[in-house]
């Protein structure tokens, strides 16, 4: 069977959601192959195993710190041109997106961004997107070169099947253009405890229903109550009740979690073009007429105040 190179997505070692995602995925089209750059292999390679990578191919070097993502592009084509692999597969990050593409161009090949599912095809694998703010769903695959596709973080459960995960060190030399950008200083972000919004499971969002950023705690219980992430509209942020780096929406972030909950937010379509995808999707608002309504798998015409504070009781007491 083909190997599948999958891009780790990993802090110190601690393999985040969305690489488990991929090597699920990956299974479907081949043998996945693992690249782990940066510190932290020994730590990683057992999980990577433990969700089907075949093998692992690490490489650690203080260019993959201390630079953008060059480093990380270089170290990715090594990897290509040692496995030869059927695809490439990264999360659908801001710089999985940007690593994929400059590898795509280095190596002359087609690529495919934001896919939510991926299948064997008779000429290569497929992946299936959702386009136009996620009214329709389209199924594509690259003509030229080995796919490199991107994939949107709870596209697929991760799946456990355990493999050798072999670990191989992957020789990298560094081009020129790898030092070109030195990042210079780091301000690490002040952890809230809750899940990172695209990766979530469950989000809970307000929006211009909240009425103020002093009214957003309301918000918050009902997600720290589901183990949720935070979510605002855009009418909401630019409001200024809630950080911009929390924005669900087509100028924002795209998320698709297992459950989405929508309080306050009338649905317009540039909010709906960033979590339409989500599998079950809940709103709470007082106009029976607002666009949410078409779109969710469960309404409630109430006042948010009243329904939300209710809903984060009964959670709470169910949990006790």
């Amino acid at each position: 069977m083909a190997e599948v190179l999958v891009y780790v997505d990993h802090v110190d070692g601690a393999v985040r959601k969305p690489t488990l995602e991929l090597l699920t995925l990956a299974r479907r089209i081949g043998e996945p192959v693992a690249v782990h750059l940066g510190a932290g292999a020994d730590t990683a390679a057992a999980t990577l195993a433990e969700y089907g990578a075949v093998k692992v191919l690490t490489a650690d070097a203080a260019e993959f710190a201390d630079y953008l993502v060059v480093p990380k592009v270089d170290a990715l084509e090594a990897a290509y041109n040692a496995v030869s692999p059927a695809a490439v597969l990264v999360p659908s990050s801001a710089e999985g997106k940007e690593i994929a593409a400059r590898l795509a161009v280095r190596i002359g090949s087609g690529i495919i961004t934001d896919a939510v599912d991926l299948e064997v095809g008779d000429e290569g694998p497929v992946a299936t997107q959702s386009v136009f703010a996620a009214s329709y769903s389209t199924k594509s695959r690259v003509t030229k070169g080995t796919p490199v596709i991107t994939v949107k973080p709870n596209s697929a459960a991760p799946e456990a099947a355990p493999a050798a995960g072999t670990v191989e060190q992957l020789a990298v030399s560094f081009g020129e253009k790898a030092t070109g950008t030195k990042v210079v200083s780091r301000t690490p972000r002040e952890s809230t405890g809750r899940p990172e919004l695209t990766e979530a499971a469950i989000v809970v969002s307000g929006g211009r229903g909240v009425n103020g950023a002093e009214n957003f705690p309301v918000i918050e219980a009902l997600a720290d109550s589901l183990g949720a992430a935070v979510g605002a509209s855009r009418a909401a942020v630019d409001a200024g009740w809630y950080p911009h780096t929390n924005q669900v929406g087509q100028t924002g972030k795209s998320v698709s979690p297992q459950l989405y909950i929508a309080a306050g937010i009338s649905g317009a379509i540039q909010h709906r073009a960033g979590m339409q995808t989500s599998k079950t999707i809940v709103a709470v608002n007082k106009d029976a007429e607002a666009p949410i309504f078409d779109l969710v798998d469960y309404g409630v015409v109430g006042d948010l105040f009243q329904v939300v504070p209710q809903l984060t009781e009964e959670i709470t007491a169910r949990k006790g």
